[in-house]
């Protein structure tokens, strides 16, 4: 402990819902944190940019910019940046994430570098999120999802102890919306959904735009029963959400299909499942959760009633 109070290198230590569980003197004094705080990522950066200290970051929306990068942090086992704080220094920083969801973040001062290659570096790391998230919500893209998509079949593929769940989410009535109350209310409601997903997706899910008014959420290591679960508490909370300003009275629904992960399948085999759970969800009157499961063992949906 000693050695970890010295040292100049920035060390923390977040759980699996992102809470600081420990950090050393020099990450406490760079992000103004006091020695019996435990706040969450999000807290301190928050904080800090309204402070104008801690991380650089180039945003005039702070919420947007957590979201969009909540969405991804954490979601691969390794990870490298830069990063530049308020008082002058540059941080080559790595994020290393175990089976349980922990987060150990260790970053070194490396502010000597020559400021051409730091900017040319910056620079490709800005077009690397640009082309993962989408422009409009912050949330990963269509290309970035199906690729999170891929990833967690082949992971399930290799090792038969996993499993998991797909869900595909659609806002009801959104052209209605949109004819309704224009394209600028509609971009509003979409701008509300993935804020009001936040409160859902843990660090090992992942939550994504895929088109439209579509969205995607994967849960590994998630039964059936239990994504349903988290799905419909998700269905309450957008039913009490009021998203636009100027029309108090205006709410919103979201139908959802959920399929679970089966020994065997491609991405277009558990999309295909959670897409007809989907399409069921909306004729049986919209707002609700349809689950894909074997033919006899529910009756939610047969082979004969998919679209």
């Amino acid at each position: 402990m000693g050695l970890q109070a010295q040292t100049p290198v920035l060390m923390a230590l977040y759980d699996q819902h992102d809470r600081l569980q420990f950090a050393n003197d020099a990450f406490r004094a760079a992000y103004f944190i006091e020695a019996d705080e435990a706040p969450t990522w999000a807290e301190i950066m928050r904080r800090n940019h309204a402070a104008g200290r801690g991380t650089v970051l180039s945003t005039s929306d702070i919420n947007a910019w957590i979201a969009s990068t909540i969405n991804r942090r954490g979601k691969i086992p390794f990870r490298a940046m830069e990063t530049d704080l308020h008082d002058g220094r540059w941080l080559w920083m790595t994020e290393t994430v175990d089976a349980r969801g922990w987060m150990l973040c260790v970053a070194v001062d490396i502010t000597t570098i020559r400021v051409e290659e730091r900017a040319l570096r910056q620079d490709r790391d800005f077009a690397l999120r640009a082309s993962q998230v989408d422009e409009l919500t912050n949330v990963p893209n269509r290309r970035y999802t199906m690729g999170r998509l891929g990833e967690f079949i082949a992971n399930c593929a290799q090792n038969p102890h996993m499993w998991g769940c797909v869900a595909i989410i659609d806002i009801d009535y959104f052209k209605a919306i949109n004819d309704r109350y224009g394209h600028h209310q509609g971009d509003e409601v979409l701008l509300d959904f993935a804020r009001q997903m936040q409160e859902f997706v843990r660090r090992s899910d992942c939550f994504g735009r895929i088109g439209g008014e579509e969205f995607m959420l994967i849960l590994p290591d998630t039964t059936i029963s239990e994504g349903n679960m988290i799905l419909d508490r998700l269905l309450d909370k957008v039913r009490s959400a009021r998203p636009l300003a100027s029309i108090p009275e205006f709410y919103y629904t979201c139908s959802v299909g959920l399929a679970e992960y089966r020994e065997g399948d491609g991405v277009k085999d558990i999309y295909a499942r959670a897409d007809e759970a989907l399409y069921l969800a909306k004729r049986d009157g919209r707002d609700r959760v349809k689950r894909y499961t074997l033919p006899g063992s529910d009756p939610e949906l047969r082979p004969d009633q998919a679209p």
